[in-house]
């Protein structure tokens, strides 16, 4: 049991013709964003968008979250710092820190109101995050222009040192700024699916000469028979036979639907540009080579990455520390871990920093989840010291025996 009372919010979602959603909008007959622009639970049955939007919230969630503490101009970590545990370990009962992570980018990613959630705090700790669905948490912004939020649960206001709230740029999801790339983008795939489901578009028609008079009952038994004979796959290839002078012709391919392949192409870049991902993030190959392929990783890191992380710790700085907290302290991501995929290149960084006197032997070792070993604290150069304990590869404990 925890040791204070958490407040039940009624599964009650509440829209507000003040700021109403796109959801309202339709409710009312209302389109504001084109005949193309598609609703949230639309827009992610399109894969490229589901795995643009898992591709920024999975990575964020998966990066080590420290706290870190600044003495004399000196940072250090602070692993026990009593918040962190809530981002680490359980931010509630049933939510993991990876899954709060993970779920508030999501949010931000596809909602206008970003990504939010709720610090039950006691005593002034907090005490777990819990992150609602709906419009059970909600906020709304001052009609003065000074953008200052005012934050309600179930209806009741919050104070604001008591909400998590990550959202982007222009205060609007890329689902909302690239609204119509995306509706484009399910239209594409709604005229595929149309296309092949259950033979959509037919291989050919059947022509009879000028003059030939059928009925509609005659018609209709030979559209049966027709369908019956050579409709489906299990039937292609099968031999046709038409009668009163009747004659096949087949089908072709237009050029509008030669290009079908390259719009739909061009539609995964356009989400890309929507997520500023790079494109073979998306399994978009056709341009990817060796080497623009790791620059491009590089620039996911530094360009899509990294906004969204800061955002991540202004948002805890600002409400899981205290006033006091906040000068000396602060949440901070671990980027080291996007370099453990090439062992190349992050033994290559470690050993140029430990030549370059910028790291110690130990430091390189704890980069590499290795422990420390004797006389690896002295900050020297293996390749020129002369006597260095570099071969020396005995723990501490076992080269003091």
């Amino acid at each position: 049991m925890w040791p204070f009372n958490r407040k039940q919010a009624a599964a009650i979602e509440q829209k507000s013709l003040a700021q109403p959603d796109e959801d309202l909008l339709a409710l009312l007959g209302v389109n504001v964003t084109g005949t193309a622009a598609v609703a949230t639970s639309v827009a992610l049955t399109v894969p490229a968008v589901a795995a643009a939007v898992k591709t920024i919230a999975e990575a964020a969630a998966t990066l080590p979250i420290t706290v870190k503490r600044c003495v004399d101009g000196v940072e250090e970590d602070v692993p026990n710092f009593s918040a962190l545990a809530l981002l680490t370990n359980t931010a509630n009962p049933w939510t993991s820190g990876y899954e709060l992570i993970r779920d508030l980018i999501s949010q931000a990613l596809t909602s206008d109101k970003g990504g939010l959630a709720w610090v039950n705090k006691a005593g002034g700790s907090a005490r777990e995050i819990i992150r609602y669905d709906g419009g059970i948490l909600d906020v709304a912004y001052a009609s003065d222009g000074s953008g200052e939020p005012t934050y309600r649960l179930n209806g009741k206001v919050i104070p604001p040192d008591q909400i998590v709230h990550v959202r982007g740029a222009f205060s609007k999801c890329p689902l909302t700024l690239c609204a119509e790339a995306i509706g484009v983008a399910h239209v594409l795939e709604t005229h595929v699916a149309n296309l092949f489901t259950n033979g959509a578009r037919p291989g050919g028609i059947i022509k009879f000469p000028q003059g030939v008079k059928i009925g509609d009952t005659a018609l209709g038994k030979m559209r049966t028979a027709w369908q019956q004979a050579f409709g489906g796959a299990a039937n292609t290839g099968k031999t046709a036979l038409l009668w009163d002078g009747g004659d096949f012709l087949p089908l072709t391919f237009s050029s509008v639907d030669a290009q079908l392949l390259e719009l739909r192409k061009f539609q995964v870049i356009e989400v890309a540009r929507s997520f500023r991902i790079p494109p073979q993030m998306l399994f978009e190959l056709d341009r990817a080579t060796w080497s623009n392929s790791e620059q491009m990783a590089r620039e996911f890191i530094r360009y899509t990455l990294m906004p969204w992380l800061r955002a991540l710790e202004s948002a805890f700085n600002r409400v899981l520390l205290t006033d006091e907290e906040r000068g000396e302290y602060r949440f901070c991501f671990d980027l080291d871990d996007t370099s453990q995929a090439d062992l190349t290149a992050r033994a290559t960084a470690i050993s140029t920093l430990i030549t370059a006197r910028v790291l110690n032997a130990n430091e390189g070792r704890d980069w590499l989840g290795l422990p420390p070993r004797a006389g690896g604290e002295a900050y020297e150069n293996p390749a020129i010291t002369p006597g260095a304990a570099a071969n020396d590869n005995r723990a501490p404990a076992q080269a003091a025996a």
